[in-house]
């Protein structure tokens, strides 16, 4: 757990990142392809473990993960 920040049980360890990482869709950047991502990845994947861990409403997830509104959308995209 040492590429995150909280120290949450369900965050994953750095090789775990290594093998999800390249499974998500690429970032959108460009002049047609949308802004900078404002919250890193791996930190809404993190969120996204924790809400399935602990089985936590959206609206409850810590505040030192990304707002609940991302987190939540990236788990339904």
């Amino acid at each position: 757990m040492s590429g995150s920040v909280g120290g949450y049980p369900s965050n994953l360890a750095d090789e775990q990142w290594a093998l999800v990482e390249p499974l998500l869709p690429p970032a959108r950047v460009g002049p047609k392809g949308g802004r900078r991502e404002k919250h890193p990845r791996r930190r809404i994947v993190d969120a996204i473990f924790y809400v399935m861990r602990t089985g936590c409403a959206w609206r409850q997830v810590p505040k030192d993960f990304p707002p609940w509104p991302t987190v939540y959308y990236w788990y339904f995209t």
